[in-house]
């Protein structure tokens, strides 16, 4: 990626007007997950309404909301793919926290650290095996066909970034196909079911879904970013998580191509040994090379991308509130 500015920094988004939008319809997809976190396996209720009721954003529903009402159509079918989508998003938290041994989540104890990695593991499965059952309602093989090959790609970007870690040599192209397929893909397929469930044509549904792929690299990459510069607060977990565990982010890959020999072997070292010692000395060099700064410019890039991708949709408030969540993506700061 190359590093130019972008016009993405230049407007304060209220991301609450934008939720008030389809308030109604996020408060019919709430109900629908309770029912389905409805299960006679007490602990499934008890990990499910933890992770679910957690402080999200629900940002991924949303999204498929916003550019269904964009469309002009928010039907029920809408409604159940946004809880799939928060489904499938919900059972990858789980089984991410297990991999990365993580003990916060949004601010919290993490459902692992409160219940184990065997319980977590496992409702994270059953989330899985609920979001196809509710696909199943929408009656839809394309539906299927994009949510099959979508959890296939997430669990190929669970296993690319798992061979990445504690990988000092990984590239800029590697780390953006791991966030390609872990991170974007699941934005990306949020806004392409809007598009299949409204009937929008096939140039629509490419759009839509390109939009929602460089909000997600945009959304990873600000992640990345306030790893080392948000307070433990703010961001919901411990600052140099990723450092801890070994993960080979932007900011890391950058401050190791243009920093010293010296700076360099320092980082080099930390990823190799994940841990989160070396992270005072780590932070020092990303800021020193302006790693951060880098990372959020390559972030703005896929903003902007984003927002182009949506020149496909007639003017409204939908459309506007989708342009705007691509410019909060990138300016968020937790």
């Amino acid at each position: 990626m190359t590093a130019a500015h972008s016009s993405t920094d230049s407007v304060t988004i209220d991301f609450d007007s934008i939720k008030n939008l389809t308030a109604a319809e996020t408060s019919a997809v709430d109900q629908l997950i309770l029912n389905e976190l409805s299960s006679d396996v007490v602990l499934i209720n008890q990990i499910g309404h933890y992770i679910i009721g957690n402080g999200g954003k629900r940002l991924r529903p949303m999204l498929l909301l916003l550019a269904a009402k964009a469309l002009g159509k928010a039907g029920d079918h809408h409604l159940i793919l946004a809880a799939v989508i928060e489904f499938i998003h919900t059972a990858t938290l789980l089984h991410d926290d297990v991999v990365d041994e993580s003990v916060l989540r949004r601010g919290k104890e993490s459902a692992n650290a409160v219940w184990g990695n065997a319980a977590s593991v496992l409702v994270g499965d059953y989330l899985y095996s609920s979001a196809f059952e509710m696909m199943v309602r929408t009656n839809n093989m394309r539906v299927m066909e994009i949510m099959s090959k979508t959890t296939t790609a997430i669990a190929e970007g669970e296993v690319l970034q798992l061979l990445n870690c504690n990988n000092p040599d990984t590239t800029e192209e590697k780390y953006l196909e791991v966030i390609a397929r872990k991170t974007a893909i699941l934005f990306s397929t949020a806004t392409r079911l809007a598009a299949v469930v409204s009937g929008a044509d096939s140039a629509t549904e490419e759009a839509l879904a390109i939009y929602g792929q460089q909000l997600g690299v945009a959304f990873q990459l600000i992640d990345d970013a306030l790893d080392y510069k948000a307070s433990t607060e703010e961001l919901g977990k411990n600052l140099g998580d990723d450092l801890a565990e070994g993960k080979p982010t932007l900011p890391l890959i950058y401050a190791i191509a243009h920093g010293t020999t010296e700076q360099a072997q320092t980082i080099i070292d930390a990823i190799r040994h994940g841990s989160r010692d070396a992270f005072n000395d780590v932070y020092a060099i990303v800021k020193a090379t302006n790693a951060i700064e880098y990372t959020e410019r390559c972030a703005e890039q896929a903003a902007e991308k984003a927002i182009a991708a949506l020149a496909c949709l007639p003017s409204s408030e939908y459309k506007t509130a989708l342009e705007q969540l691509a410019r909060f993506s990138v300016q968020r700061q937790h």
